[in-house]
């Protein structure tokens, strides 16, 4: 075969390969921005599932991939700052687990970077993604579906107790799922013959005044609205439960380890390992558009 017969065959070849996105180059360690609302300490072993699935996918911390930090520390009005600083550092991918807020801040801040989200709300519904099942631009994750859980938690409640008639919900006014909360589990109590009275809390101060309330008006029973400052002081709501006599269900099942009544809902570790497999398989060249959202 002449040689320029053969430079025209591989070209044609060449030219044939499905076109996937560039690999990292040799020797060059990949970033992953994670950015998360809360503390590292109070979210650690959400963060050690991350890097689990990460490494599943056959990235390791400091060995293959380095992970930029980004802790708002309870204070969401920082949260575009720290987006901002990831896009400028030119990450190659950004994690918001745990947030919608993050992940809205980081769809506002760029249309190239992946974005790798989990959270309860409905993301075609926030015009995050085209559908589920192909999310067509720069983002993908988890759904994990929470708010659909709760008129589940009252009809729980109210198997276990079926002589109470006042159930109090714990929500926190700065969630964006507060008010279909309200509505969706107002109706579940309204369908049974029950009354709910929301209590609202927004700081650690906050859950001691409502819980005053739930006491004063002898509640038979309360649930625990899905939510980071939730999530945070556990071990105060659980012990306040506890010190009461006041029966509760909460969201997940780290608040049953924590010595609460029981619990329905997701699996947060699980969810943000899912959120380390996607952003691995992102680093290795497929595109956020065609992973389902899960």
């Amino acid at each position: 075969m002449r040689r320029r017969e053969l430079i025209t065959l591989i070209g044609g070849a060449v030219a044939a390969w499905p076109v996937v996105a560039p690999a990292q180059k040799p020797g060059i360690i990949p970033v992953v921005g994670y950015l998360h609302p809360e503390s590292p300490q109070s979210v650690a072993p959400l963060s050690a599932a991350f890097r689990e699935g990460l490494a599943a996918a056959g990235y390791v911390e400091s060995q293959n991939v380095a992970i930029e930090y980004r802790w708002a520390q309870g204070d969401l009005s920082r949260v575009p700052e720290l987006v901002a600083d990831l896009v400028r550092r030119r990450v190659a991918v950004i994690a918001t687990p745990g947030s919608s807020v993050a992940t809205l801040a980081a769809k506002a801040a760029t249309t190239t970077i992946p974005i790798v989200f989990s959270f309860g709300l409905d993301p075609v519904e926030l015009g995050l993604v085209t559908t589920l099942n192909r999310p067509g631009g720069n983002i993908t994750g988890v759904n994990s579906m929470s708010n659909e859980l709760g008129p589940k938690r009252i009809g729980t409640l109210h198997e276990l107790l079926p002589a109470a008639v006042r159930f109090a919900l714990f929500v926190n006014p700065k969630n964006p799922t507060h008010e279909a909360t309200i509505k969706s589990l107002q109706a579940a109590a309204k369908a049974i013959d029950r009354q709910i009275q929301v209590l609202e809390a927004s700081t650690e101060v906050d859950i001691e005044t409502a819980f005053a309330s739930l006491v004063q008006n002898r509640a038979d029973a309360f649930l625990v609205h899905p939510d980071n400052l939730f999530i945070c002081h556990r071990a105060q709501i659980v012990a306040l439960a506890a010190r009461n006599r006041i029966p509760a269900i909460y969201p997940l099942r780290e608040d049953a380890e924590a010595g609460g009544l029981m619990s329905y809902g997701v699996s947060l570790a699980d969810a943000h390992r899912q959120v380390g497999v996607y952003v691995g398989r992102i680093l290795k060249g497929e595109r956020a558009a065609d992973l389902p959202v899960v």
